[in-house]
């Protein structure tokens, strides 16, 4: 796989958090937030309102997933914790085991959580099929299984698989938040370039965290 998308996603999410606090500083006061009733917050009101004020320190975040199961097409792989390369691009699956297994792209959604959790794998090497071989194959219904590092799984049932020349990759299909639980699965596709080393289209299989 190549990740010229990788970087227009990373790119793209950094405005979009560069905005967001942009935003969050401008709209800033000294003054008093206003009470439920428009008038200003007072002293006593302040104190009830911390009485219930639970700490973080006690969040339990998320676990972190650990492997992916599909049985439409014969996967079964541990995961990789993905990160950016050192041209700022999301990494692809790497070392010994990369062909054979996928990889999470870390930086982002954890499955199970609102929005997009990404998960990349090789289609194929030089010695034969990788662990996304088959992607392509998946329809609609099909069962996706993530299992996380506390031993928990959650469930995904597939949306639609979609081919997308590289140049025209949907950076905001794939990477950007959305209000409900997804699953995007990522591999190369298509027509191989012989002189550039590299399939023309990525597979992206998207799927919805099931009830």
């Amino acid at each position: 796989m190549t990740s010229g998308w990788a970087r227009l996603a990373v790119a793209a999410a950094g405005l979009v958090l560069a905005a967001g606090c942009s935003q969050a500083s401008a709209g800033r006061t000294d003054q008093p937030l206003p009470s439920a009733t428009g008038a200003p917050a007072t002293t006593a009101g302040g104190v009830e309102a911390a009485r219930g004020f639970r700490s973080t320190q006690g969040y339990r975040g998320t676990p972190v997933p650990v492997r992916l199961d599909i049985p439409r097409i014969g996967v079964s792989t541990s995961l990789q914790r993905l990160g950016r390369d050192g041209h700022g691009a999301v990494e692809v699956p790497n070392g010994p085991g990369k062909w054979e297994e996928a990889g999470w792209y870390a930086a982002g959604t954890r499955p199970g959580d609102l929005g997009s959790a990404v998960i990349l794998g090789h289609v194929d090497s030089k010695r034969g099929p990788a662990v996304f071989y088959r992607l392509r194959e998946l329809r609609p219904g099909d069962d996706i299984t993530v299992t996380r590092a506390d031993g928990s799984a959650v469930h995904f049932t597939v949306d639609r698989t979609e081919q997308y020349p590289k140049r025209r990759f949907p950076t905001d299909d794939v990477y950007y938040p959305t209000l409900t639980p997804e699953l995007r699965l990522v591999t190369c596709g298509g027509t191989f370039d012989a002189t550039a080393g590299h399939y023309r289209s990525n597979v992206i299989v998207f799927a919805t965290l099931r009830p």
